[in-house]
């Protein structure tokens, strides 16, 4: 059960902080490993990794950070060179997690060291500004964890050891006790929304674990579409069955965004892509906040007090299926469109609140027109929530086991 953490942070200026985040660790029978991020200044003790071989991990050098003289600019030297040094720590077994702690500068650089590192390695970030609108979500590693660090700008007191001292023994409990993805089915990537909107994925989950395939379902309200895609960037899915890219409306219009390059990175992986559009329509606002004026005079249904959904107009769904057609035109692998010509969420049914059959009709129309070569489009006559949708998706996806596009080993 011996573990080793890696500690990293600028020792110049939190010498104090990080040595007792180590002493910590160290207390509870983990073992350390630390990381000097710093520029200017040096550690009161030297680190197993120092400030100049992070440089030079990311092709530079401590000198011209300095020589930079832009604190930003020789910070981001510095983040190139920590994420492909951790990585390296890690592959070579000598850590089995890390923990990085700062204020804005350590916790942008903390967030490119935890990005390269893989799902399952445990990665803490102690930070002044966890959990603030400043990280954008395209930013945060799939399974990375934050802790505030309250009180903990400059030097150390008993407010901020509460913080670290918890940081601490989460990092070492976690690398003690998690179970990394090892996978011995090929992994299935499905997004959805919850079961009251879309439910495809109550009988597609048992299904496909039928024929052999392991399924995770992310929920694409942001944070779950940027999981989904740091995965599909890895290559991590045999298939993916992406119906539900609502957060391609969001990043359009200024909801609930998983970041630019949703829908892209499973295409860029060749990874084969089933793709349906369900809640493309649909705009995700913070329910607790005042709706913007833009969308004041849309139809809106407040799914719970965190989550309201507003409705997009007619334009703004010709806009979508641009979008939606342009990103998969990039693919290198095979691509099936799935179009239900009924609705797309469980609120979009004639008769629902939410059903706005011009603009369902508009969407239709531009995906039709727009949709490029390489993608495979099929119209369906019913909603995607019937059982018909369901065993279309089935009926591809068979097809595509059986010509070898999905490999079941």
């Amino acid at each position: 059960m011996s573990k080793t953490i890696l500690v990293a942070g600028t020792y110049d200026t939190k010498d104090e902080e990080l040595g007792y985040l180590a002493g910590v660790i160290r207390g509870q029978g983990g073992k350390v490993l630390t990381m000097d991020v710093s520029v200017l200044g040096d550690p009161s003790q030297p680190t197993d990794v120092s400030k100049h071989q992070v440089a030079e991990a990311g092709g530079s050098s401590i000198q011209e950070a300095i020589d930079s003289g832009d604190e930003n600019t020789a910070m981001q030297i510095m983040a190139r060179g920590s994420a492909p040094k951790a990585l390296e720590l890690y592959r070579d077994g000598r850590i089995d997690g890390v923990i990085v702690l700062g204020g804005t500068m350590g916790t942008d650089l903390a967030l490119d060291l935890c990005a390269a590192l893989p799902v399952g390695v445990p990665k803490y970030v102690v930070s002044t500004v966890s959990f603030s609108s400043l990280i954008p979500p395209e930013r945060l590693p799939s399974d990375v964890q934050m802790i505030l660090w309250a009180g903990g700008l400059y030097g150390l007191n008993s407010i901020c050891k509460a913080s670290l001292s918890q940081a601490a023994g989460a990092v070492l409990g976690a690398a003690r006790a998690v179970e990394s993805p090892k996978p011995d089915r090929p992994l299935i990537g499905m997004t959805s929304f919850g079961k009251t909107v879309l439910r495809y994925m109550v009988d597609l989950k048992p299904a496909l674990e039928e024929r052999g395939f392991e399924v995770a379902v992310f929920h694409a309200t942001g944070m779950g579409g940027r999981a989904f895609e740091s995965l599909a960037a890895e290559g991590a899915f045999a298939a993916v069955f992406d119906f539900a890219p609502q957060e391609v409306s969001n990043h359009m219009f200024g909801g609930l965004s998983a970041g630019a390059d949703r829908m892209t990175n499973a295409g860029r992986s060749g990874t084969p892509q089933l793709v349906a559009p369900g809640c493309y329509d649909l705009i995700d606002i913070v329910g607790w906040q005042p709706t913007p004026p833009a969308l004041a005079d849309r139809p809106t249904h407040a799914h719970n007090r965190l989550l309201t959904s507003a409705v997009l107009d007619a334009d703004e769904r010709r806009q979508v299926a641009r979008s939606i057609c342009d990103k998969l035109s990039s693919a290198t692998a095979p691509v099936a469109l799935l179009l239900p010509q009924h609705g797309c969420n469980e609120w979009d049914r004639p008769g629902g609140d939410l059903h706005d059959a011009e603009g369902l009709a508009a969407f239709c129309d531009e995906i039709t027109a727009r949709c490029p070569e390489n993608v495979a489009l099929t119209k369906l006559d019913c909603h995607i929530n019937d059982a018909a949708f369901t065993a279309q998706a089935l009926d591809v996806f068979d097809d595509w086991l059986a010509d070898g596009t999905v490999k079941l080993k």
